[in-house]
């Protein structure tokens, strides 16, 4: 029998709905809080002992977990896509979600995510604050490429991506209506101020990976990591027959996105340019070697599925496989079959 008393937490912006299961309990005590430290420290009391905590990952981020293990009451934080949902529920309030937490997590049913320290999510917003910048500036040139459109503006040349010769283009631009002209200009001021806070991309695909990670080794195997990206593929089987459809998406969306960007570079033949070989000075022999194998046979992959799938389809599962090559670099798992 489970004798602690299981607190399922509906943690929100400014309220916390509380379901308070205690040991033999079928039906939990139902209450609301203010999301206040000091009415959390009063919902603990002073007898911490016995007591274990849930709730859901979401926008108020970690500070209720952090707040309860200083208490010293253990906190699990819930992966929300990974709860167990009846068929046929329609109805859904603050406290019976609390309530649900509360008899999942006794039962354990519930899936606990892995919380970063105070360090390594500072790193994460870091990283994710630059890839936002990065959307803003690409919506920013096409809606510059539209206004341009609509004033009758058409680049003359036949080439196609915003190279260093349509971008002197872009800037040379003038127009005799004050309003269009001032139009203009705050497009070219924010694509300007996003262009200089991007500076770096080249290490931002690792960095990214690394923050969003943590730690590698709490997955047992590359298939398990491939899971956690969100790149395996559905799968709706029964009886004798099996279907399996797109990627499942579940899983991590700012490293899924990373994965796929990098899978693209592997439509080129395999080498060793002047950057990545001045990357690889220094490195152990095992792991330029593993590097290259990576190189080849993700390479190898792409033009395999190519030739009889759509590209986006095959850079998926390039990045699937770039996923487990990954795993095994940073888990010290160098061996290719």
């Amino acid at each position: 029998m489970d004798n602690a008393t299981h607190l399922g937490l509906d943690v929100h912006k400014d309220t916390i709905a509380v379901a308070v299961l205690r040991p033999g309990q079928l039906e939990p005590d139902e209450r609301t809080i203010p999301n206040t430290p000091e009415a959390l420290r009063a919902l603990v009391g002073r007898r911490r002992s016995g007591l274990v905590a849930c709730y859901e990952a979401g926008p108020t981020g970690y500070d209720t977990y952090r707040l309860l293990t200083s208490l010293g009451v253990p906190c699990d934080v819930i992966a929300p896509t990974l709860i167990p949902r009846r068929a046929g529920r329609r109805v859904k309030t603050d406290r019976i979600d609390a309530r649900n937490l509360a008899r999942l997590h006794r039962a354990g049913e519930l899936t606990a995510i892995r919380v970063p320290t105070p360090e390594e999510e500072a790193i994460r917003d870091l990283v994710r604050v630059r890839e936002d910048l990065k959307d803003d500036r690409r919506r920013t040139m096409h809606r510059m490429k539209s206004f341009l459109l609509r004033q009758g503006r058409r680049y003359p040349s036949k080439t196609k991506g915003w190279t260093d010769k349509y971008d002197k283009w872009i800037h040379a631009q003038h127009f005799e209506e004050p309003a269009a002209e001032a139009a203009f200009r705050h497009y070219v001021a924010t694509l300007d101020a996003r262009r200089v806070e991007l500076r770096g991309i080249d290490s931002l695909s690792a960095v990214t990976i690394a923050a969003e990670v943590c730690d590698f080794h709490r997955f047992a195997t590359a298939t398990q990591f491939m899971a956690f990206t969100g790149l395996v593929p559905s799968e709706h089987s029964s009886g004798r027959s099996e279907h399996r459809g797109s990627i499942t998406k579940t899983g991590n969306a700012h490293l899924r996105r990373v994965l796929v960007e990098a899978a693209w570079s592997y439509r080129h033949h395999p080498a060793v340019g002047i950057e990545l070989r001045r990357r690889s000075e220094g490195q152990p022999s095992e792991v330029t070697g593993y590097a290259w194998a990576a190189q080849c046979r993700l390479c190898s992959r792409f033009r395999q599925l190519a030739a009889r799938r759509e590209h986006n389809v095959a850079v998926v599962a390039v990045a699937r496989e770039l996923a487990g090559f990954i795993w095994g670099m940073m888990t010290d798992r160098l061996a290719v079959s």
